[in-house]
């Protein structure tokens, strides 16, 4: 399966739950690219670029044994460590890092990304910790499967990139159409809206406000809470507050989780 710039947001929202949930002052973490490489592009806690856009290659240094035994490692002084090659020393050394714990994101038996957890002391890394690192990881497995499958779906529907200006339309359209005085004029815009997806073949079992819609829609194209923010006219804050009260109503644990979710209730097309 393909990855995007969707799936590094849920490598970077689970950074922040691993942070939260381990006590770890460092985390950071990236998606695989071909050819069994892992690319560090997320970061969290960090005092240096230096980690940034590292290439790690499947068996080399922490993350690429982690990535060939799919299997969470650790060490507790990664420079003196035995147990790992140390071909990337020098960028680990230049953001102080000692103690690092990595965690394998496996969908379907395939390591498709991995997290790292570390200190900047050599301290042993306790088993509440990788505990909390572990699912930290799972969350982002069960959010890759539901992605995985809203590709699978979108392709055999054979909806392609007009879908997404589609979807774009429609938070255009929602905004100004709740804006309208004539009772009339709303209805119909509203209905045409309705119309595009779907929701006059019945009412969905979730109710969302019209911009709680258009926030899912900017999701669905792939659009970051910044973009999405820009896009709407608000703030990325109001942003986040929306698509909060959407997941809590979709019954949603991610945002990819939420966009399949509000499809299979019509709200999206």
């Amino acid at each position: 399966m393909t990855t995007d710039a969707s799936d590094a947001v849920e490598i970077r929202d689970a950074l922040l739950r691993l942070r939260r949930g381990t006590g770890l002052p460092v985390a950071f973490g990236g998606l695989m690219e071909a050819g069994q490489r892992m690319r560090i592009s997320e970061l969290s806690g960090t005092a240096t670029h230096a980690l940034r856009s590292l290439v790690v290659t499947s068996g080399t240094g922490l993350g690429g044994k982690t990535v060939a035994l799919a299997r969470p490692c650790v060490v507790t002084d990664y420079s003196a460590s035995r147990q790992i090659s140390h071909e990337y020393d020098a960028p680990v050394g230049a953001e102080g890092l000692r103690s690092v714990l990595a965690v394998p994101v496996v969908v379907r038996h395939r390591v498709r990304g991995v997290l790292y957890g570390a200190l900047r002391t050599a301290l042993p890394l306790g088993g509440r910790m990788l505990d909390a690192a572990v699912e930290a990881a799972r969350d982002v497995e069960r959010a890759l499967v539901v992605r995985d499958e809203a590709r699978t779906l979108t392709a055999a529907a054979g909806a392609g990139p007009g879908w997404e200006r589609v979807r774009e339309a429609l938070a255009a359209l929602r905004a100004p159409a709740t804006r309208i005085a004539d009772p009339e004029l709303r209805a119909e815009l509203l209905g045409a809206c309705a119309l595009l997806t779907d929701e006059s073949a019945g009412p969905p079992r979730v109710r969302l406000a019209p911009r709680e819609v258009d926030v899912l829609a900017c999701v669905a194209a792939g659009a970051t809470n910044a973009v999405a923010a820009e896009r709407l006219g608000v703030t990325p804050e109001t942003v986040k507050g929306y698509l909060r009260s959407a997941m809590r109503k979709l019954r949603a644990r991610t945002r990819g989780e939420a966009v399949v979710a509000a499809r299979r209730a019509g709200w999206l097309p």
